[in-house]
């Protein structure tokens, strides 16, 4: 059964039951799914909830609806994933590299005034930075804003390991549907320098990573700082890639 006392609303929970049951095979791509009456007296609750979470599903192409037959599992769409929320940290681990990420500190909730320059001014969200070490030096300082209506509850998770596009999609239901990426040389000092262990004159490659979900525009933003010396950043039609 779903759990009434829960933060997260039943229908989301129940949308979250079910991708994780097609997610495990239980129903297969073209296997029709239960029906609102049937879903609702399995689970307790009524069929607004149900039709909520199927509208969610059907909204992220997990699940589509047939007129007078009824909802069914979708094929799993073939795709390039441009703007991967995991993308910078994934792709290093694509190509073979011992790359290790850990978080420093835990998640914080603050809202953005609207006048700081950022794409998120004016909202509540959940910010936290990530380390990306190589073997011997620090690689990747990535500081993530992500919009705190989209990702409810997200600073009670442990996302110690976690890749937040897996994290975005399995549990959030999101999947970027386009954004913008700027690219700029800066010089670093402070923590942001002690960090990357770099000097103030040491050039270092930042990238801005904004992106637009179908829920909502502007749902995500980072700054990325990448120290160069060690490693060549380019960005390809097959994703965010490095050599």
């Amino acid at each position: 059964m779903l759990d009434p006392q829960s933060p997260t609303p039943l229908y989301h929970q129940l949308a979250e039951r079910l991708a994780a049951a097609i997610r495990a095979g239980e129903f297969a791509p073209g296997a029709r799914i239960p029906s609102e009456p049937k879903l609702a007296a399995q689970y307790g609750i009524g069929r607004p909830t149900v039709r909520q979470a199927l509208d969610s599903l059907v909204r992220q192409g997990l699940l589509s609806r047939r007129r007078g037959s009824g909802t069914y599992v979708r094929e799993a769409p073939k795709e390039i994933d441009l703007f991967s929320l995991d993308g910078t940290a994934a792709s290093f681990r694509k190509r073979g590299l011992a790359m290790a990420s850990r978080l420093l500190g835990p998640t914080t909730r603050r809202t953005i005034t609207t006048d700081e320059r950022h794409p998120l001014a004016g909202r509540e969200v959940f910010s936290l930075t990530r380390l990306t070490r190589g073997e011997e030096l620090p690689v990747l300082l990535e500081e993530l804003d992500l919009d705190a209506g989209l990702f409810p509850g997200l600073d009670r998770l442990d996302l110690t390991g976690q890749s937040l596009s897996v994290l975005a999609a399995e549990r959030f239901f999101l999947r970027p549907c386009g954004g913008r990426q700027n690219f700029s040389i800066d010089y670093l000092g402070g923590e942001r320098g002690r960090l990357l262990e770099v000097t103030p004159e040491t050039a270092i490659l930042r990238v801005e990573r904004l992106l637009h979900f179908p829920q909502r525009e502007a749902g995500f933003f980072s700054r990325l700082y990448c120290r160069t010396d060690q490693f060549v950043f380019s960005q390809t039609l097959g994703g965010f890639e490095h050599a």
